[in-house]
């Protein structure tokens, strides 16, 4: 039987300077700071120093509780930091600048030909801003879906990188209308409770502080089924977005056009639509990340059986509690060094989850081979500190084993008894679990763990290497 080679042999190819990493990069470091040095100098024009620098102490506040918010979806197969400041970065900086210019521009023309300033102020509000400052947003999700698609896998992708990008567009319109509102407060001389910048703190960042993220979640999602749709629906994956981008605009437009609603518009909407929307979102994004603990438990087994992983894995690494006794574990015994290293494998093996379940269905990449490599390639390095701290989370989270039911002395004999011998005087199928016994992983009896493990899947071509068939085989404690 030909054998493949352990790597697959790169071609040299000639790249321009323009499509080399560092020029890229640069390119955008370079485009996000002109971007926030003039959204800065535009902030403090309208607000003045002092008001610029009241409203940027108090937008900061909500920040680091929305990134942990969404960090905190995102701990089943966490995205890299770069991802997400790439994100904060674009909605503070670029989409707010695009926002500013924009509004004002189609504010001005709208007054001008209209003849009707107070008119064009609500139809910038309704129409202009909702529309601009969606897709000033989207793009960000946009560009990590095209060139960062490996950490774009699934509608918890979208929902992170939509909503910490949403966050930084938030955080640069909270300094504004904060700063602005303090400078109010000045010329009037209002301050406390009855000040317009108490008020303005209360519902923007007390009661609201959610909302911008909200609006564009929607498009993230969009663009999540987007990525969980087969290559062959191309149509789908195009319409699937724009539709995510569309609900956003429409409950953007619905959130700035409350105040137009009466006197208490705002309340109302807040509390029909956008506490609602709210709390559906957060049990579909929660029940997504418990279908991704799933896939883990399910993808692993097959894994075990090659001979990455041990039989308790699957089930200590589908699990968000025994994740976390593993990195304690880990921290207690090794130090920080320990527990990121615990973390680290973590991710990997959840990474190597999804590749496969992604390749089941036909959409892994024309690299799956080269990804899977270097993913098992990662644990089998890390396995020395992973393994013991996983071992130990399994049998600390692993549930009790059933107690059997005594059983009376008169049953015996009369084919009633469900006790040693079993029902009907046969004996039982399943001896006692007993964890971690003294047999190896593939002796029989070891086999009865009490750690649930789903079925394991057929190899396809693509199957995780197997001892017999692999075409490369890590080092390991069982060869020589």
């Amino acid at each position: 039987m030909a054998t493949c080679p352990p790597y697959p042999t790169h071609v040299h190819r000639h790249t321009h300077w323009w499509q080399r990493t560092w020029v890229r990069y640069g390119a955008l470091i370079t485009l996000l700071a002109l971007s926030g040095l003039v959204i800065l100098a535009l902030v403090r024009e309208q607000t003045g120093t002092q008001g610029f620098l009241v409203g940027l102490g108090l937008a900061v506040l909500p920040v680091p509780l929305l990134v942990a918010a969404f960090r905190w979806l995102d701990r089943v197969d966490p995205g890299p930091w770069r991802n997400l400041l790439f994100c904060f970065a674009w909605g503070a900086c670029a989409a707010a600048l695009i926002a500013i210019v924009a509004n004002s521009f189609a504010t001005r023309w709208i007054a001008t030909a209209t003849a009707d300033p107070a008119g064009a102020d609500t139809w910038g509000a309704t129409v202009i801003a909702p529309v601009v400052e969606e897709s000033a947003k989207a793009a960000a999700v946009l560009l990590v879906f095209l060139f960062r698609r490996r950490d774009f896998t699934g509608i918890v992708d979208g929902v992170v990188v939509a909503g910490v990008t949403a966050t930084g567009f938030a955080f640069t319109e909270n300094i504004l209308y904060l700063g602005t509102a303090f400078g109010t407060d000045q010329l009037t001389g209002d301050s406390g409770i009855a000040s317009v910048t108490a008020a303005t703190f209360f519902v923007r960042v007390v009661m609201s502080p959610f909302a911008h993220p909200l609006f564009t979640v929607l498009t993230g999602i969009g663009f999540g089924i987007a990525a969980l749709s087969a290559g062959r629906h191309r149509l789908r994956r195009a319409l699937l977005p724009m539709a995510g981008l569309m609900l956003a605009m429409g409950m953007h437009a619905l959130w700035n056009g409350s105040a137009a609603f009466g006197e208490y518009g705002f309340f109302g909407v807040y509390a029909a639509f956008m506490v609602p929307s709210f709390g559906l979102l957060t049990w579909l994004v929660i029940w997504t990340r418990q279908r991704e603990l799933g896939t883990v438990r399910a993808e692993l087994p097959a894994y075990v059986a090659a001979g990455w992983l041990t039989p308790a894995e699957p089930y200590a690494l589908g699990s968000m509690r025994a994740r976390r006794v593993a990195r304690q574990y880990a921290r207690k015994h090794a130090g920080k060094e320990g527990a990121r290293a615990v973390a680290r494998y973590e991710a990997c093996a959840t990474s190597v989850a999804f590749l496969r379940q992604r390749g089941r269905r036909g959409r892994a990449g024309a690299d799956f081979t080269v990804r899977e490599r270097q993913l098992l390639d990662a644990l089998w390095s890390l396995r020395g500190v992973a393994r013991p701290a996983l071992d130990h989370a399994a049998r600390a989270t692993a549930p009790p084993a059933p107690v059997p039911r005594p059983v009376p002395p008169w049953a015996y004999g009369y084919g009633y008894g469900y006790g040693a011998q079993g029902a009907y005087g046969y004996a039982t199928a399943h001896p006692p679990y007993r964890p971690y016994g003294p047999h190896p992983p593939h002796h029989p009896q070891a086999s009865h763990a009490p750690y649930p493990q789903a079925p394991h899947a057929p190899y396809p071509q693509y199957a995780p290497p197997s001892p017999q068939h692999a075409p490369y085989t890590p080092p390991g404690p069982h060869r020589p």
